[in-house]
């Protein structure tokens, strides 16, 4: 875990807040007024991902970023397992407790599934969405299949597959303070500029022995595994999800989640959603194109307003 006063460089200067609702020390950044933008990060990232865009907006918006269990600024308990279906409750638990509504989903990676699973739990809390190169699993037919074949072509989740059947994933993963740059890169990073030893050390610093990283660890094996749990709409959840102003910007150099797969399953829960694609952007799109996709989200939520 990082320290809670960690800025790497000025790069993440936030006031630190932890919730213990959810049964650990979950880390969040909560900047400006305004209407909630919840920022959901991903593997094998934390609140750092979002920094331009609470920089950015701010100024408008109630930015939170919470750190998943297991990433980040967050505590890495050991008594927890770290599937799905323990994040959503995770987020449950912050949500309520820092009592949020009206909220704007700001999904990356996994973070679209956990989400996904508190719209799918709270649909009343949520009025839009946006997915970063986040899928948006929302109890679609086609999703078993769809999450099949995108496995099929995907470099980490051909690794985590092969890693688990041979035994050496708990190490490999288990050393992840050493190769967060070669597991970013595997997931499709392309923007080779932004590296700085601060950059570097952001990325790295949540992961400094084998005990912290169990919620990177957990992620993957839970995909080996099939522990994962998504989350399953009610009718009544569907019909409102259907009904909300929702926008995706895909990186489509993502090696991870591929466009094809995923686009039409935020078309499938967001019939009059956005899309936008970014050509030359990759899986963490928020670090290849931060200044694109600020401007993006920010025309998004002043159409919605």
């Amino acid at each position: 875990m990082i320290s809670a006063h960690e800025t790497f460089d000025d790069t993440f200067r936030h006031t630190p807040h932890f919730s213990s609702a959810p049964g650990f020390a979950m880390h969040y950044t909560d900047e400006g007024t305004g209407p909630v933008l919840l920022c959901l990060h991903g593997e094998p990232t934390w609140g750092y991902l979002f920094r331009h865009l609470i920089a950015g907006l701010r100024g408008s918006y109630r930015m939170i970023a919470p750190d998943h269990m297991g990433f980040g600024k967050s505590e890495t308990p050991r008594d927890r397992t770290y599937w799905l279906q323990d994040h959503i409750d995770n987020l449950e638990a912050l949500v309520l407790d820092l009592g949020l509504s009206d909220i704007t989903l700001v999904m990356h990676d996994f973070g679209g599934p956990v989400g996904m699973g508190l719209l799918a739990r709270r649909p009343e809390l949520v009025s839009r969405v946006i997915a970063l190169n986040a899928p948006t699993p929302f109890g679609q037919p086609e999703l078993p299949r769809t999450l099949a074949e995108n496995a099929a072509h995907s470099p980490w989740f051909s690794w985590i597959a092969r890693a688990q059947a041979d035994g050496t994933l708990d190490d490999v993963l288990g050393a992840l303070g050493y190769n967060a740059l070669s597991t970013l890169k595997l997931n499709g990073f392309q923007d080779n500029t932004v590296i700085t030893p601060a950059w570097l050390r952001a990325y790295a610093a949540p992961f400094p022995t084998r005990e912290q990283t169990l919620g990177a660890l957990g992620w993957a094996k839970g995909f080996a595994l099939g522990a994962h749990r998504f989350e399953s709409p009610s009718p009544r959840a569907r019909e409102a999800a259907a009904h909300l102003p929702a926008l995706t910007v895909w990186g489509m150099q993502d090696q991870t989640l591929r466009a094809a797969h995923f686009l039409p399953l935020f078309r499938a829960a967001f019939p009059h959603g956005l899309i936008t694609e970014l050509p030359t952007a990759g899986h963490y799109s928020p670090e290849d194109a931060p200044e694109t996709v600020l401007a993006l989200v920010r025309l998004f939520l002043d159409a919605t307003a």
